[in-house]
């Protein structure tokens, strides 16, 4: 019987992984002052036993005005990466699965409660709140505070901090980078009009609506060494008519891979509060399906992917190269091993749980 196609190793630039299953992002909303703390090394230790491919870390803000919360996790001074540091010690004691981390600034989106207390804008003068930033002054939400449209000295602060966690990250032995242009973020506020409404050479064609987020992944991918990859994600669409498109989305594609970027992870939305999002199982492969017909890197596809045949037929079918799990992975997180077993493969899983193994899956488990 032939190797189930999720479980083919797959290379991101000269990165190998075991499998096409990947962790995505999630944010915890639990960091104290940019720092990790216990709850991040348990949720990340867990992962990293999951018997997926790669690991990565949630949007890590490049500056404590990036953060999408006040409890995000940085990656911006000495004490953010001590934190973090102490975290991937006690992960890779115990896996050697590669990790990644999303580097981001949340822009015009930042200074907000965190989810559970209604994720609300923070205003500027209140506890745990600050003055957001963005490509033009237009807030999200029609009565917030309004961000500062950046001037060239603010996007070279920006520019020049993605650059110095991405040095940061290095140091710390991450395995890959992946740039947050994606969910209405800063980057991504850069590419869509919607939210990019500016009149130098940062703004109006697509072309220059491009230029930050095309610097920015410039900047980052020299900080980075060069055997190591640097990625990107990205919202295809914002849903909304004449927003940011599928259209754009591959010119972005085209222009990324041209400047040697390892791999693209299709998401969508985010941008805008008007979208309207066709969700449901599997609803943004079509648009992964779209952007992998244009370029040659692999493709990751994300977005309510729960089912192991769903997985299997997305890879087999040549839609994405890969998979990415994100609540699947928290509800479930043994999810790649059903799908090992059910598809017939083998993950690695360490030696304090090869006793679990079903008498039926008696192959399931290669030793870690």
């Amino acid at each position: 019987m032939s190797q189930p196609a999720l479980f083919q190793p797959a290379r991101v630039g000269q990165l190998t992984l075991a499998n096409r299953i990947v962790i995505a992002p999630m944010c915890q909303y639990s960091a104290e002052n940019g720092c990790m703390n216990d709850w991040h090394l348990i949720h990340l230790g867990q992962l990293a036993l999951s018997g997926a491919a790669l690991l990565t870390i949630e949007a890590t803000a490049v500056l404590p005005e990036g953060r999408i919360t006040y409890a995000d996790v940085g990656l911006w001074d000495d004490a953010t990466q001590v934190a973090l540091a102490r975290v991937l010690e006690g992960v890779r004691r115990w896996s050697d699965m590669p990790v990644a981390i999303q580097l981001s600034h949340a822009g015009r989106k930042a200074s907000a409660d965190v989810p559970w207390e209604g994720g609300a804008q923070i205003a500027p003068g209140d506890a745990h709140g600050w003055q957001t930033v963005a490509p033009s002054n237009l807030p999200y939400e029609n009565g917030e505070n309004p961000p500062t449209a950046l001037d060239k000295s603010g996007l070279a602060k920006i520019r020049d901090a993605f650059a110095r966690s991405a040095e940061r990250a290095a140091r710390l032995g991450i395995d890959l980078i992946q740039l947050h242009v994606a969910h209405g973020y800063l980057l991504h506020q850069f590419l869509s009009p919607l939210s990019n409404q500016r009149d130098d050479e940062y703004g109006g064609s697509l072309a220059n609506r491009m230029r930050f987020p095309l610097e920015v992944f410039d900047a980052v991918r020299a900080a980075f060494p060069a055997e190591r990859p640097v990625t990107v994600r990205v919202s295809a669409t914002d849903w909304v008519d004449r927003g940011w498109d599928l259209e754009q989305t591959i010119a972005f594609a085209e222009a990324l891979q041209a400047r040697g970027c390892d791999a693209i992870h299709v998401s969508s939305g985010g941008l805008h509060p008007s979208q309207n999002i066709p969700v449901g199982p599997s609803y943004q492969v079509p648009l992964a399906r779209a952007v992998k017909q244009a370029v040659t890197m692999p493709v990751v596809a994300v977005g309510l992917i729960t089912a192991i045949e769903q997985a299997e037929a997305i890879v087999g079918t040549g839609d994405a190269d890969m998979v990415a799990i994100a609540r699947t992975a928290l509800y479930d997180p043994r999810w790649p091993w059903h799908a090992a077993a059910e598809l017939g493969a083998q993950v690695r899983a360490p030696k304090q749980y090869l006793r679990s193994q079903p008498h039926q899956y008696r192959h399931l488990f290669e030793e870690d």
